[in-house]
C-alpha cells in the first residue's frame, strides 16, 4: 500500500473537499512534516518552506499570500482553483448593477432610522419616490475579459435583457464556445468603454494590467457609466476614479474590496470581499484543491498550477514514473534522457513542458528505478525536485541549486 501522505490545513477547508482524499492522506498539524498545504487566506509570504513540502494547493484564485518565487526555486508546485468561484462572483457581480441602477440601500437604510408605527406605511409610500431609480433591461453592459467568470457575467446580462459588449483579446476556445452568440466582441477597448452604461471588469491582476483604468482610459467612459470591479482592486487607479466620482464622470462605483481611500469617495457601494462568500463556492474550490493536488502527488500530473506548466501522463500504470521539475534552460532535458540511457532504463513514454522560468518532464519506464539514479537526477546542476512514483510505494528527491 502507498505510504501515508500528510497534509496539512492551514485555514479551514470545507469538509465536502477533505473527503476527496484517499486513505493513505492523513491531516497532520505538523506543517514541517506534511507533503501538502492546503490554503485559503493565510499568509504565508515569510513562511518558510519545509524540504519535504511538494504542493501548496490554494482554495481560491489568488495567490498573492503565497511566496511563488520561492516555492518554485524549491520544487514546490502551488496550485489554485479558478473557476471554482466563477458562479459566486458573477451572482455578485448582477446584484451590483441591480444595487447600482435601484434606490434599494438607501431605501432600506432610511427605512431603518424610521419609528415602526402604524403611520410606517404611509410614511414609506410618501418618500418611495426619492429612492427611484432604473432597470437595467434595455442597457449597455461591457465586460472586460470573458474566463471564467467574465462570460458568465456576459450571458446573464444577455438572460436580463441587456445588450452585452465584451472585450477580451485573449479568450481561451473553452469559454468562446460557452458565450452567448448574443455577446458582441469590441476589438478596441476604448470603442467599447464609451458605449457602455455598465462597465464590469474580469481581467487578472498582472503587470500589464495593473492600474490599466486610470485617467486616460476612465476619460473614454460614457458620461454617467458605473463601474463594477469585483476582480481586483489594483487594475483601477483609485486616485483618478475618485476623481471621476466626484465631477459625476462616472456615476457610481461597485467593489468587493475596501481599503481607506475608496471609503472616502461618494457614489460608491463597497462590499467586504464577498465574491467567493458562498458555501457552493468553499465546497467547489476545496474539492478542485485536493483532486488537483493528489493528481500531483498520486500521478505527477499537473493542472491548474501556478508556478509550473500544465502536464499530465494519466494515471500512472508503468512500473515507475519519474516526475523532474527543473528550469527552463537549453540542454538539461537533453542531460535527463542522457542519464536515463547510460544507466540502461528504457524511456517508454514521456512528456515535457514549460512556463517561464520553470519546466516539468514526466517519464515511463518499464523497470523500478532505484533512489540512487533518483538521487543522480536530483544533483544535476538545474534539477529543482525529483519524484519516483512506483509500484504501491514513492521515494522523493530533491537537488539542483533550489
Amino acid at each position: 500500500m502507498l505510504k501515508d501522505r500528510k497534509v496539512t490545513l492551514l485555514n479551514d477547508i470545507s469538509p465536502k473537499g477533505l473527503a476527496e482524499f484517499g486513505s493513505n492522506y492523513a491531516i497532520s498539524q505538523q506543517a514541517e512534516e506534511a507533503d501538502l498545504w492546503l490554503v485559503r487566506s493565510a499568509d504565508l509570504l515569510e513562511t518558510p518552506l519545509p524540504e519535504r513540502l511538494r504542493a501548496i494547493a490554494r482554495a481560491g484564485a489568488g495567490v498573492n499570500n503565497i511566496p511563488i518565487k520561492r516555492a518554485t526555486d524549491q520544487g514546490i508546485v502551488v496550485f489554485n482553483t479558478p473557476g471554482g468561484n466563477a458562479n459566486a462572483v458573477a451572482e455578485l457581480v448582477i446584484a451590483g448593477m441591480l444595487l447600482a441602477s435601484r434606490g434599494i440601500l438607501d431605501g432600506a437604510n432610511w427605512l431603518r432610522g424610521q419609528t415602526p408605527d402604524k403611520e410606517l406605511g404611509q410614511l414609506a409610500e410618501k418618500h418611495k419616490k426619492a429612492f427611484s431609480g432604473s432597470e437595467i433591461r434595455g442597457k449597455k453592459l461591457g465586460v472586460v475579459g470573458l474566463g471564467a467568470v467574465g462570460h458568465l457575467v456576459a450571458n446573464a446580462g444577455i438572460s436580463l435583457g441587456m445588450k452585452v459588449v465584451g472585450y477580451d483579446p485573449f479568450i481561451s476556445i473553452e469559454f468562446a464556445l460557452k458565450l452567448s452568440r448574443e455577446v458582441a466582441i469590441a476589438n478596441e477597448l476604448n470603442d467599447m468603454l464609451s458605449e457602455c452604461d455598465f462597465i464590469s471588469l474580469h481581467v487578472p491582476l498582472i503587470e500589464k494590467t495593473r492600474g490599466m483604468f486610470d485617467s486616460q482610459r476612465i476619460a473614454h467612459f460614457k458620461p454617467g457609466a458605473v463601474l463594477l470591479n469585483f476582480a481586483r482592486d489594483l487594475l483601477v487607479d483609485e486616485a483618478a476614479l475618485g476623481q471621476a466620482l466626484q465631477s459625476g464622470a462616472v456615476k457610481r462605483y461597485i467593489t468587493d474590496f475596501a481599503n481607506e481611500q475608496v471609503m472616502n469617495f461618494p457614489n460608491t457601494i463597497i462590499l467586504p470581499h464577498l465574491g467567493a462568500a458562498t458555501e457552493e463556492s468553499e465546497e467547489n474550490c476545496a474539492v478542485m484543491a485536493v483532486k488537483q493536488a493528489q493528481d500531483y502527488l498520486n500521478n505527477g500530473n499537473i493542472i491548474n498550477s501556478v508556478n509550473f506548466p500544465a502536464i499530465s501522463l494519466g494515471r500512472a500504470s508503468y512500473p515507475t514514473r519519474v516526475m523532474v521539475l527543473h528550469r527552463n534552460v537549453p540542454g538539461i532535458l537533453s542531460k535527463i534522457t542522457t542519464l536515463f540511457g547510460e544507466a540502461g532504463i528504457n524511456i517508454e513514454r514521456m512528456v515535457s513542458a514549460s512556463r517561464g522560468d520553470a519546466a516539468c518532464a514526466l517519464f515511463d519506464v518499464p523497470v523500478n528505478v532505484l533512489r540512487d539514479f533518483a538521487m543522480q537526477l536530483a544533483s544535476q546542476e538545474g534539477i529543482l525536485k525529483v519524484r519516483v512514483i512506483y509500484g504501491k510505494s514513492e521515494q522523493d528527491s530533491q537537488g539542483g541549486k533550489a
